[in-house]
């Protein structure tokens, strides 16, 4: 009987890139690996099984050198892979071990398969619902049922990695191999630069011998604990357990940069290794994941793009029928001049519009537009405005000055520093503070601020810098890409009863199709012409279309004071669960947007672990939310009834009942230096 290991292997590892390449004691992980294996007595030959893009990688040299033979086979249909490979070699038992467990110990791998062979099964194991330790993973199949499983699998989970289906194939009969003793709370597999960490002291430990067993492994374990606590964090089989989209994600952070376009939308900011990345469908308050799971969206709602909630069909009917007339054209659309006196008609005040697809691009051209009318460079700012040069100049002195602006630790790094101290920081309420920045800064033409985020104005904030800019002749501008249509329709500065020069509104203007507008007085909006502002897609025509629709449904359905009392009854609903379990909490955001921390110091560790637990009961939840009209009373109900119980558990580990820390895996990224 023909028995061959074949051991998967691959550099472009996502994780830990090229991690079969790092070297312990002058020799690669890869090497290792081999040698150990070599060891065994039942396994006739080892057959390196590796993806086509190897081909010309430092992996062939190492099975070269190791006297073992290679096969290139599929990129990611690893069952295509072992199943050709078997295939060519004329393997009647096939072996499977990983290229990442360099600790895979031989007379392991002798157990499993001689119990294989002696109770004539189809398919044997050691890694299922095992206590032996992550990395010692050992799996035995017969060829033909191997065969099987490659003309019958349909599941991408099931190509990817190899046994799934021949392990629960009802023909198959099974042996799964126990250990005498439990490991399982040990990782000795390699992912990660931590896993890379304990298994380099584990060899520094043992060198120059490189074929020490797991008993001397666990020996070592035993008198050193603190070794293998690097790594304890981390999911067992995470990299077989991953789903579809999850390995989507990883492949998307290796060809686009940070993974995706936007930060807001990066998994690692809500829940990294277990939120669902991407989305096959939305409707309403609800989206299904790529593998057609079902949530109610509870968290950003697509950073506040759809108040109407997703899939409108007034809206979504206006665009079907703007595209079946063409979007482009070498003439203008019409739809941009109807959009533009519709604006100015909610916002008597303004007399002029532009438009532009994106909230960072509408601030910009707000931003020259406000130079060019004013004559002077500097700007006093306070909120956050996208991510422009113009913008992120203000950390150039120092990375702290945005903090407070929603984003900490912005770096400056691609921003010219000649732009220095032209963009100067205030905080909202801080009317001094904003003051004396005029007083200090005559060359100050510009101030550019949110109406409200977290906080209302007080003591006449807003008034008073309104007066302000007028008395020095600076070009005030509210930015209202996040807020404009929630309390108010229109701008929220309608509702405390103060003027701008300029308003910029985005996000909920199209309900989930690209438009944003500049709005201004005239006096200060012709100025643009004196600039150069212009872009062809600022042309198309299903923003504008989008838009027409969107504010005749909001205006249909009073949109605003829907969202405004459904955020006041999830602020109330907050409070409610708070007092019931004596927990405290902050509450801040406009009503429409709402959010809440514990005030307390593990708040992260809080967080963490009510999103994850609200994912289980089908929910993507955060601390905060941007309510839409598809927020209903039955909605809200349900949302609470599944948060009543998480409150409760975050209560008892306050008390010291439960370790919140060992309930959660992997904590979110925080601010942008993690993310970059």
């Amino acid at each position: 009987m023909n028995t061959f290991a074949f051991v998967q292997a691959r550099t472009g590892s996502v994780r830990f890139p090229n991690k079969l390449l790092k070297k312990v004691n002058g020799k690669t992980i890869f090497e290792i690996l081999l040698k150990r294996l070599s060891r065994s007595k039942e396994i006739s030959k080892i057959i390196v099984v590796a993806p086509k893009s190897d081909k010309k990688s430092e992996l062939k040299n190492i099975v070269k050198r190791s006297k073992q033979k290679i096969f290139y086979g599929s990129e990611n249909d690893l069952l295509d892979r072992y199943y050709k490979a078997a295939k060519y070699y004329k393997a009647n038992t096939i072996v499977r071990v990983t290229g990442d467990c360099p600790l895979v110990d031989p007379k392991i791998v002798d157990e499993v398969i001689l119990k294989f062979k002696k109770n004539k099964v189809d398919f044997a194991c050691n890694n299922e619902k095992s206590p032996y330790a992550d990395g010692l993973d050992v799996e035995v199949s017969t060829f033909s049922a191997l065969e099987d499983a490659w003309k019958k699998a349909k599941k991408l989970s099931d190509r990817e990695d190899v046994m799934p289906y021949v392990s629960r194939s009802p023909k198959n009969r099974k042996y799964i191999l126990k250990s005498k003793f439990n490991s399982s709370n040990l990782r000795l597999t390699l992912d990660y630069q931590e896993d890379f960490d304990v298994i380099s002291k584990i060899f520094n430990n043992f060198k120059p011998n490189i074929y020490f067993s797991f008993s001397e492994i666990y020996k070592f374990y035993k008198k050193n604990p603190g070794v293998f606590k690097i790594n304890k964090n981390f999911i067992r089989d995470e990299g077989s357990n991953l789903s579809y989209s999850q390995k989507l994600w990883s492949k998307a952070k290796q060809i686009i940069p940070g993974g995706n376009m936007l930060l807001s939308k990066r998994p690692e900011i809500f829940l990294p290794g277990k939120w669902p990345n991407y989305f096959s469908k939305s409707k309403g308050c609800y989206v299904w994941g790529l593998d057609k799971k079902k949530f109610i969206d509870m968290s950003i709602m697509s950073v506040g793009t759809n108040i109407l909630g997703y899939g409108n069909s007034l809206v979504d009917k206006s665009v079907k029928n703007t595209i079946q007339n063409g979007n482009m054209s070498s003439l203008n659309c019409p739809e941009e001049v109807e959009l533009a006196e519709r604006l100015i008609e909610l916002h008597p005040w303004a007399d002029m519009v532009k438009f532009a697809r994106t909230g960072g691009e509408a601030n910009a051209i707000a931003i020259r537009i406000a130079r060019a009318a004013s004559g002077r460079d500097k700007i006093a700012i306070c909120g956050y405005h996208g991510w422009h040069d113009w913008y992120l100049a203000a950390n150039i002195r120092s990375k702290k000055n945005l903090n407070e602006h929603l984003i900490s630790g912005l770096n400056p790094y691609g921003v010219p520093r000649v732009l220095k101290n032209t963009v100067l920081p205030f905080s909202y309420n801080n009317f001094k503070q904003l003051e004396n920045l005029v007083k200090k800064n005559p060359d100050i033409g510009v101030v550019k601020m949110e109406v409200a985020r977290n906080f209302r104005p007080q003591n006449k904030f807003l008034e008073k810098v309104v007066n302000l800019c007028k008395k020095n002749k600076i070009v005030l501008i509210f930015d209202e890409c996040t807020s404009g249509f929630r309390e108010t329709f229109g701008g929220l500065h309608k509702k405390y009863n103060v003027e701008p020069d300029i308003a910029i509104f985005g996000k909920a203007l199209g309900n989930g199709y690209a438009i944003t507008s500049i709005i201004g007085k005239k006096n200060v909006m012709e100025s643009a012409q004196t600039s150069f502002i212009s872009s062809t897609f600022w042309t198309e025509r299903i923003g504008p279309t989008a838009a027409l629709a969107t504010l005749k449904a909001m205006e249909k359905l009073e949109s605003w004071k829907s969202i405004t009392k459904t955020g006041k009854i999830v602020k109330n609903g907050w409070k409610s669960l708070a007092k019931k379990y004596n927990l405290k909490i902050n509450i801040n955001g406009l009503d429409p947007i709402p959010n809440f921390s514990f005030d307390h110091p593990d708040d992260q560790y809080y967080q963490t672990f009510l999103t994850q637990e609200m994912l289980k009961k089908g929910y993507l939840a955060i601390s905060n939310i941007f309510i839409c009209v598809s927020h209903k009373k039955e909605v809200l109900s349900k949302y609470f009834r599944n948060l009543d119980p998480i409150f409760k558990k975050i209560k008892e580990c306050q008390n010291d009942r439960s370790n919140i820390k060992s309930l959660i895996g992997r904590l979110p990224y925080t601010g942008f230096e993690r993310l970059n």
